[in-house]
């Protein structure tokens, strides 16, 4: 993996290059190891915390983790096009906009011991800006070539938290065109619900049920780009035991190998609706 500054992954971009990357600052990598008309995008997946934030952050590295989407990135690792964040969600958050991506609080407590200086706030949102400058580029470079392109918005949940059943999968559609892509979300739930989990799981999918894809990075590529469809794909933190940070690989690895198999069914679909 090479790292490489936002403008030189830009112009591989454009060129057409296959490569796999990580950006100068870190803060995300993206491979793409041939273009095709979809990507695997994992917003969340992300952990680290720059040194400078860690004396005055309120919140333990544990109550981090319980937000942030470990392991997204892991199940759609083998795709061809992957862009995925390596920062905590807590040091700037990608899936709002710039305005509201640096968070004041988190989930009712206040995150910082002292408000950030002007200085850690613009570091945070330049790191927020570079990440999608590129996202543009690869979503515009794949509607050149193919015209029609699916995203695919890979994100967990915590399902504890809630005191009423919830499905394994939440697909939220509120900021997406239901006239044009309705039908498509509807194969796309279904299929979800067909997986066959370890543990007994049984793997429920429901449409708008937990969450309604109100994210910015679904948000984003849809304002930006009229043929480009966002399914934005929460998966329950089945996988893991939220209260102690446990990951059971066996889960993870299962929801990887059958995503091989769904997501190009996927694409299948998709792509049969515009032929």
């Amino acid at each position: 993996m090479h790292r490489l500054s936002i403008d030189e992954i830009i112009a591989l971009i454009q060129a057409g290059e296959s490569f796999e990357a990580v950006s100068s600052d870190y803060s995300f990598t993206l491979k793409i190891e041939e273009y095709v008309p979809f990507l695997c995008g994992a917003v969340h997946d992300g952990h680290q915390f720059r040194p400078s934030l860690w004396k005055n952050c309120k919140h333990s590295e544990y109550e981090r983790w319980y937000e942030e989407d470990p392991c997204t990135k892991e199940m759609v690792q083998t795709f061809p096009i992957v862009i995925s964040g390596r920062d905590s969600r807590f040091e700037y958050d990608l899936n709002r906009e710039p305005e509201r991506a640096v968070y004041e609080d988190a989930w009712g407590k206040q995150l910082w011991n002292e408000p950030l200086s002007s200085e850690e706030k613009k570091l945070s949102l330049q790191k927020h800006a570079n990440f999608y400058r590129v996202v543009h580029a690869l979503v515009q470079k794949l509607e050149q070539s193919f015209r029609n392109v699916v995203v695919f918005d890979m994100h967990s949940y915590n399902w504890k938290r809630w005191d009423r059943e919830v499905p394994v999968w939440n697909l939220g559609t509120s900021n997406i065109n239901q006239n044009r892509f309705g039908e498509l979300t509807e194969f796309w739930s279904n299929k979800l619900g067909t997986m066959q989990l370890p543990q007994g799981i049984m793997s429920t999918s429901k449409i708008n049920d937990t969450f309604q894809g109100n994210g910015y990075f679904l948000k984003y590529i849809t304002k930006n780009f009229d043929n480009t469809l966002v399914l934005a794909t929460e998966i329950s933190k089945i996988y893991c035991d939220e209260l102690s940070g446990v990951i059971y690989p066996e889960i993870v690895r299962s929801v990887e190998e059958q995503l091989k198999k769904l997501i190009p069914e996927m694409v299948t679909e998709f792509e049969a609706t515009f032929r």
